[in-house]
């Protein structure tokens, strides 16, 4: 009698443990994520690549269902048998984090360390990057010390650094970085977790004098070496910008920056034109660099606007902004 009763109690705690775990809802699944350790003997780890290490060529990054762009149309996120984790360099980002089929990983910044804050539409534009119980993690110039895992589902999103690492639907080919800067929130992830392609202290640049017509009228031409008399200095908060691709289509977005002082950008080739993006932006200063970290010619522009760079010859050109204003009493 009394091992029965205990049987039937044990039965009631668990069914009653798996209600509260179905209601979480709305995640992958049905269940939002949560930090998690991980017991050693539901992933492993291994150094080298998958091909290295003989891995099925059919499964885990090389799953037909696993590229980017087929993962948007599943109706749940795919939980990979393996994941490879790579030290690479993607174009301007250097460096980045790839998968083995040479996908670049994102990081959200809006997410809190160690959970995601990416469901539902979000994660079907940003597919968050997963691997089952059981799985293997191969790590390629990756310490595993960085690596961690979000519980979500029926798998585990991988993290490094504590960010949630995803995919970008949009990215077609291994090599495409099109997520980069996107809503001044989603960045290639470093190997530690940080934002790729946004260096963090640089040195801030001194205004150029102009070469001549425009620039020495309105600062607003292209320089390269000289000190202007005006002060031109980080901006005290934060800004956000807009780059557009196609200056007569106001939708061809190709991104953002946000930030202050010197931010470096992937999406050079595509800048044809850029404006303002939040309230607080509106009419305040940018300055464009042909150059990564604010170095090269530039271009300032006093009220943040261009609709077309192609007229003051920096179309394409911008490898780097610096968001600043001029320094009280200056102007």
């Amino acid at each position: 009698m009394y091992r029965t009763r205990t049987a039937a109690l044990a039965a009631i705690a668990m069914a009653g443990t798996l209600l509260l775990g179905a209601c979480g809802g709305g995640g992958a699944e049905g269940v939002r994520d949560s930090a998690t350790t991980v017991p050693a003997d539901q992933v492993s780890f291994k150094n080298g690549t998958a091909k290295q290490n003989k891995a099925d060529p059919n499964t885990g990054d090389f799953a037909a269902n696993a590229a980017p762009a087929k993962q948007a149309q599943q109706s749940n996120p795919v939980i990979r048998t393996w994941v490879q984790l790579s030290a690479a360099s993607v174009g301007e980002l250097d460096p980045v984090v790839t998968n083995a089929a040479g996908f670049v990983l994102y990081r959200f910044d809006k997410d809190a360390p160690s959970k995601s804050n990416c469901f539902d539409a979000c994660e079907k534009t940003w597919p968050p990057y997963l691997v089952k119980p059981g799985g293997k993690v191969f790590i390629d110039g990756i310490k595993k010390a960085d690596v961690g895992f979000v519980r979500r589902g029926k798998g585990f999103q991988l993290t490094i650094g504590g960010a949630p690492l995803y995919l970008f639907s949009k990215d077609v080919e291994p090599g495409d970085t099109k997520g980069q800067g996107v809503g001044g929130t989603w960045f290639g992830v470093t190997p530690d977790g940080k934002r790729s392609g946004q260096d963090g202290d640089v040195a801030e640049p001194t205004v150029e004098e102009g070469t001549g017509g425009q620039d020495d009228a309105s600062s607003q031409g292209v320089g390269t070496g000289g000190v202007r008399n005006t002060e031109f200095v980080e901006r005290s908060e934060d800004g956000l910008y807009k780059f557009v691709d196609d200056p007569s289509d106001s939708e061809s977005a190709a991104g953002t920056v946000s930030g202050r002082g010197c931010r470096n950008t992937s999406l050079g080739a595509a800048i044809s034109a850029i404006s303002a993006d939040d309230d607080e932006s509106v009419n305040k200063p940018i300055k464009l660099w042909d150059g990564r970290n604010c170095t090269g010619k530039s271009l300032l522009l006093e009220s943040g606007v261009s609709r077309n760079l192609a007229a003051q010859d920096f179309d394409n050109r911008t490898r780097s902004v610096f968001i600043g204003e001029f320094a009280s009493g200056t102007r």
